[in-house]
């Protein structure tokens, strides 16, 4: 029977200490704090300090969190040419991002990279492909594939759970104030590429990259021709997905989920960070019986530090990463055509 805590993060978390105990600990820089991730990122970093030395950030601080006090503040230059640094994490706007990874990259240190990665995918492709060949770690920040009831769903489809999965279901919106309605309408693909992004991700992760993509959009507003309510229909061999991004919906937080159907089971997250799902079986798995399983995991208070723990064990050689470059290639070129930027 497979316990229960072998679903939770939380042991992850638990055991970090004890895991890296005698070894030295990882060297690691932020590059830019413009990212809406960015500041979480820096406090997990610093809260895994049994883990990680962070020696320093690029700015601006200006008016950033205070979770960057005291940390050292220079250029990029003096970042990457710190004596024994062996990671960086990317923050910067979307639209710098690659540019400052593929740099890191030339300077040999593995990279965490925030979501979705690039504006461009040849840029994309390129930076990721060249990682891969100086065999270094690109870690992309696409957060729910931490979430302990994402690691569930994953770990049932490796072991055959569902059966052939025939549909997935996905939507993650928000009500964007008019701040968000500037920043996702500048952006090519608004807020599917800048938000739905995530379920794209834990959908390939299942399916693998889809052979069609349709991308719809049905704006609200006139005034302003930000494209705030989208939806793609990724199409497989034998699955249908559909993914829907709607930026004035006001109970989108609450309703953001991701569902799948399979030939011998389903599972239903909601809400999506929430670790509750609703399981359905044709046979009992591990602790789980047939029919309908009501799930509740533990989520870890810190949001990044799963993710941050994995990258340290990545980096100590002791594991690859669960995501390889092929994989986030794909990704991001889905990502753009669900967006309607790539046809």
């Amino acid at each position: 029977m497979i316990p229960r805590r072998a679903f939770l993060t939380s042991v992850m978390l638990g055991a970090a200490s004890g895991m890296f105990a005698a070894e030295p600990r990882i060297k690691i820089a932020q590059i830019g704090t413009q990212h809406s991730h960015a500041a979480g990122k820096m406090e997990a970093l610093r809260r895994l300090s049994d883990l990680y030395d962070v020696a320093g950030v690029t700015g601006p601080l200006e008016g950033a969190s205070t979770t960057y006090s005291g940390l050292p503040e220079m250029t990029e230059r003096e970042l990457l040419a710190l004596p024994g640094l062996q990671a960086v994490a990317v923050e910067t706007r979307i639209e710098d991002a690659c540019a400052a990874a593929a740099r890191a990259i030339r300077a040999g240190k593995h990279v965490h990279l925030d979501k979705p990665g690039a504006l461009e995918h040849g840029e994309f492709k390129s930076m990721r492909l060249e990682a891969e060949q100086r065999s270094l770690t690109v870690q992309m920040g696409y957060m729910l594939r931490y979430n302990p009831a994402f690691q569930m769903l994953f770990r049932g489809h490796r072991e055959g759970w569902f059966g052939d999965i025939l549909e997935v279901d996905a939507m993650m919106g928000k009500l964007a104030d008019e701040h968000t309605r500037k920043v996702i309408g500048a952006l090519p693909g608004s807020g599917m590429f800048e938000l739905a992004c995530h379920v794209i991700d834990a959908t390939l992760t299942l399916l693998g990259k889809p052979r069609q993509v349709i991308p719809i959009s049905t704006p609200t507003r006139s005034k302003d021709s930000v494209a705030d309510n989208q939806a793609a229909v990724l199409v497989y061999p034998n699955a249908s997905v559909t993914v829907r991004c709607n930026h004035a919906d006001p109970f989108g937080g609450p309703r953001r989920r991701f569902q799948i159907a399979g030939t011998r089971g389903a599972m239903e997250i909601l809400p999506l960070e929430s670790g509750k799902a609703t399981l359905w079986l044709d046979e009992a798995r591990g602790p789980w019986k047939k029919g309908m399983n009501s799930v509740a995991l533990p989520v870890p208070q810190g949001r990044y530090d799963a993710e941050f723990i994995d990258l340290a064990q990545v980096i100590r050689g002791s594991k690859k990463l669960d995501w390889n470059a092929a994989h986030d290639i794909a990704v991001h070129e889905t990502v753009l055509r669900a967006s309607g930027v790539l046809t």
